[in-house]
């Protein structure tokens, strides 16, 4: 079974892509959200996270409180490198259980934001980036998530520019609302295949 990274900027439409790949049957483990419930519900994370951010990280009723901590680590990037130090790793322990429940495929996705910047790519077989102009990502988030675009650049400076990415990636797919989106998934769908049935191609 192959191990397969999927990641993109804000905005760029990962999840749309990794929707596809679920219907071609691959099992897409969503980082983001698994971190999210990890960090409330594991309980040394959450004490991790109180420690570093103070009382105010979780709210009265124990839920994480996401708008605070967000308000924290956008415009401090070695708070943000220290909150991934405490989540990632618990993430990496999750999907690789994950995994496990899945051997039957013949490869699984991992959908990520942060894979290059926080260095998952080299626990991964591929990874595939998915591309899109700035400009478009920044009004595809505002419209989202009903922010400004100061706030979308906020977060933009926090992941690391696409031609930074592009070559570390093994297959780039062009989401810019010209190109053929199924197209470009099943050629990587099918190269998938037959790479893991006879990798020494």
């Amino acid at each position: 079974m192959l191990k397969v990274g999927i990641t993109g900027g804000i905005g760029s439409g990962k999840s749309l892509i990794s929707g596809i790949f679920r219907l071609l049957g691959v099992p897409v483990y969503n980082s983001d959200q698994r971190a999210k419930e990890i960090m409330n519900q594991n309980e040394k994370v959450r004490d991790q996270i109180s420690v570093l951010f103070g009382t105010e990280a979780y709210d009265l009723e124990g839920y994480l409180n996401r708008s605070y901590i967000a308000s924290r680590v956008f415009s401090n990037a070695k708070l943000l490198a220290k909150l991934n130090r405490i989540v990632h790793p618990e993430v990496g322990r999750d999907f690789n259980e994950w995994g496990l429940r899945h051997e039957n495929h013949t490869y699984v996705l991992k959908e990520a934001a942060l894979i290059f910047e926080a260095a998952i790519d080299k626990e991964l077989d591929k990874v595939v980036l998915v591309f899109a102009p700035e400009d478009l990502r920044i009004s595809r988030v505002m419209e989202r998530d009903q922010i400004d675009e100061d706030e979308v650049r906020g977060r933009i400076v926090n992941q690391w520019n696409d031609n930074k990415k592009a070559p570390l990636a093994d297959f780039i797919i062009v989401n810019d609302g010209k190109q053929q989106l199924l197209r470009q998934t099943m050629e990587i769908h099918n190269f998938l295949i037959q790479y893991e049935q006879n990798p020494a191609k």
